[in-house]
């Protein structure tokens, strides 16, 4: 029969326990969460090898000259913003608030600090037109000359940048799915003249909070296919976990928005096609 020693009504086994157990308090107190509060260094596999989001050494598209070209709406178009507009009726800031930005000579055009411009309609899949310049006048260089974007549902971005003879890194120039995809030719025009997307959205589709189809985006810039229904691996967030698991349920539908990034850009004949999944 074992016996236990037993110092003022409480077992030696009692007392050893409870020091480890503060022992192992104090430890875990001492434990800095460093694993956790260093960023996450996201990579992608490429034909070109494996690189870091956003390295400047990686290889970047070829130049191309774009031809000439305009679209006009076609009849079942939703026209957002059109030349003959006087005022931002079918837009708002973030806040729902009547935005800052600027109308003239048939552009509208970002103001630094107004923030983002998002449409009062919400929409899913769709066909997307936009035109916009970047300015003429050269300030700064790679992510600090002619920034903006184009995103989809709130969620996506189409990067707009002045990419003419200005290196950055190749999945943030003009015409990548920022942070995700590079355009397979950089066919941006001089700065300060009118260029073009046309880009063909298919939203993602959750059931039961889990993801059944991925996102794709095909982007016409000036006429030159530059995404070619590249389907999204990975969560919103463009430095984020490029995996499946990482998408998180959005609603079908969101605001169609156009970024303030501190640079005066403009953009005109804006309008949609809703697509049907």
């Amino acid at each position: 029969m074992s016996r236990m020693l037993v110092v003022a009504g409480v077992s030696l086994l009692g007392l050893l326990a409870g020091c480890a157990s503060e022992k192992a308090t104090e430890t875990a107190a001492k434990v800095e969460p460093a694993a956790e509060q260093k960023p996450v260094i996201q990579y992608v596999d490429t034909p070109t090898g494996r690189w870091m989001i956003h390295d400047e050494n990686r290889p970047a598209p070829p130049v191309i000259t774009p031809g000439a070209r305009r679209s006009s709406p076609p009849s079942d178009a939703v026209i957002l913003f059109e030349g003959k507009d006087t005022d931002l009726a079918k837009w708002t800031d973030t806040k729902g608030h009547e935005s800052k930005w600027i109308i003239r000579d048939g552009y509208m055009e970002s103001v630094k600090g107004a923030g983002y411009i998002q449409t009062k309609e919400k929409f899913g899949s769709c066909q997307l037109h936009v035109e916009f310049a970047t300015p003429e006048k050269v300030v700064g260089n790679s992510q600090g000359r002619g920034n903006s974007g184009v995103f989809l549902q709130g969620e996506y971005e189409i990067q707009v940048l002045d990419s003419y003879e200005n290196k950055t890194y190749p999945d943030g120039q003009c015409a990548a799915l920022y942070g995700r995809a590079v355009p397979l030719v950089n066919a941006c025009r001089k700065p300060g003249e009118w260029q073009t997307y046309d880009i063909i959205f298919h939203s993602a589709i959750f059931k039961d909070g889990k993801i059944v189809r991925q996102p794709t985006f095909t982007v016409i810039h000036n006429g030159v296919l530059v995404q070619d229904h590249v389907t999204l691996e990975g969560g919103t967030q463009w430095n984020g976990p490029h995996a499946i698991s990482s998408f998180q349920p959005i609603p079908d539908k969101g605001a169609i928005q156009l970024q303030d990034h501190g640079n005066p850009v403009r953009y005109r004949n804006i309008w949609v096609r809703e697509l049907k999944d």
